[in-house]
């Protein structure tokens, strides 16, 4: 039975930072097939992992919605499509990475993401975890192009603006009624993993508290200037080890 987690959070909480590390824990666990799923229209977490990738399915769907594409004879559009969807996930050593994007082009797309969401549903069926690093607006989750999601974390950094966001997400989520079984307040890069006194007022207003706390990483920046991928950073990085105590209950849960 497949285990999807989702990660969304405003720009600069570090998001897709804390996604890379999940996947870096599942893949040292062991506990694999994994599927690494980049829904941030910016994809940018393929060089968090260390991976080129070529076309997204959002410049795959533009062209197929913009141009007329020549289909070979003897197949149907879903059949078509359903190549073509396969061809763009990138296996790699431990996961596979599939790279939402976003097409630039405009009209209804109501059809292929049926045809997305199908896809997506039965490509998850391979994988014990599923992992996906959204955007703040979650535009895939609220197109219904994915499958329900076991645990969200809803990801700010150490700032009063970054907590406000989380109350935005959570208004965002029961107002588009989407299929979340459980959810994660998580602040990051906190500065010597103490949260800062306004930090937990504006949590407090909202009815929430800091499930997880990761703290400020040297090693993140470190790895980010020097264009290396997070999958590599040490067992003794602070964010690694913050986020490893964080997977080992979602692990025993996941488990049951």
């Amino acid at each position: 039975m497949t285990y999807s987690m989702a990660v969304a959070g405003k720009g600069g909480s570090g998001k897709t930072s804390m996604t890379s590390l999940i996947i870096r824990e599942l893949i040292k666990k062991g506990v694999g097939p994994i599927l690494a799923v980049d829904a941030d229209p910016n994809a940018n977490l393929s060089e968090s992992l260390g991976i080129e990738v070529g076309e997204t399915v959002g410049q795959m769907l533009d062209i197929f919605q913009k141009e007329k594409v020549e289909i070979p004879a003897g197949i149907t559009k879903e059949t078509y499509l359903d190549l073509k969807l396969n061809s763009l996930l990138i296996e790699n050593k431990g996961f596979d990475l599939l790279s939402m994007g976003r097409g630039e082009g405009q009209g209804c797309y109501c059809y292929a993401n049926t045809i997305l969401r199908n896809f997506i549903d039965r490509l998850a069926e391979n994988y014990a975890f599923v992992v996906m690093d959204n955007e703040a607006g979650m535009e895939h989750l609220s197109r219904g192009t994915t499958r329900d999601i076991d645990e969200l974390f809803i990801v700010s950094n150490h700032s009063v603006k970054g907590v406000r966001t989380i109350g935005r997400i959570k208004e965002l989520i029961d107002e588009l009624k989407l299929r979340i079984h459980h959810q994660t307040v998580v602040i990051n890069m906190v500065p010597d993993s103490k949260l800062d006194r306004s930090i937990e007022i504006e949590l407090e207003k909202m009815g929430t508290q800091a499930g997880v706390i990761i703290p400020h990483d040297p090693q993140i920046v470190q790895a980010d200037l020097a264009l290396k991928p997070l999958l590599e950073l040490p067992d003794n990085s602070p964010a690694v080890l913050a986020v490893n105590q964080m997977l080992s209950a979602i692990l025993q849960t996941a488990a049951r």
